[in-house]
């Protein structure tokens, strides 16, 4: 495994907005249908606000019609992680990224029959790098 992104509290707050260092640092929630990348449909990566790791491949984005880009997979096995949310009263699966710990969203058995699975994710917790500037 690579090795771990670590920051400060204080670096973290440094290197994020106000509302992506909530989100991802606090676990917060943007409202839904307000994100930059909702109805974002360029060809391209999505990657961590907070460290790069790439996460979502455009082509496994689809519009779930929830107001948060939703993703049917990661861009690659290992690069998202899950734990247990118990938070609002309900038992949820939280994703966070594998390399700086930054919550991004969660995940839902209810997304496209790929794989069944609907990663909901907020869009101040993702960069968007386009398909020229992707590596592969």
């Amino acid at each position: 495994m690579e090795k771990k992104v670590k920051k400060t509290d204080e670096q973290w707050r440094s290197a994020l907005t106000e509302e992506q260092y909530h989100v991802t640092r606090e676990k917060g929630t943007e409202r839904p249908f307000t994100g930059k990348y909702h109805d974002h449909k360029d060809k391209g990566m999505y990657v961590c606000v907070s460290c790069g790791e790439k996460l979502f491949h455009s082509d496994t984005k689809f519009d779930s019609g929830t107001g948060w880009p939703s993703f049917y997979k990661p861009h690659s096995d290992g690069k998202v992680a899950e734990e247990v949310d118990q938070g609002h009263g309900m038992v949820r699966t939280e994703v966070i990224c594998s390399s700086c710990d930054a919550h991004l969203g969660h995940v839902f058995p209810d997304g496209p029959r790929e794989t069944g699975l609907r990663y909901c994710i907020n869009s101040c917790a993702l960069e968007f790098e386009g398909q020229e500037d992707e590596e592969n």
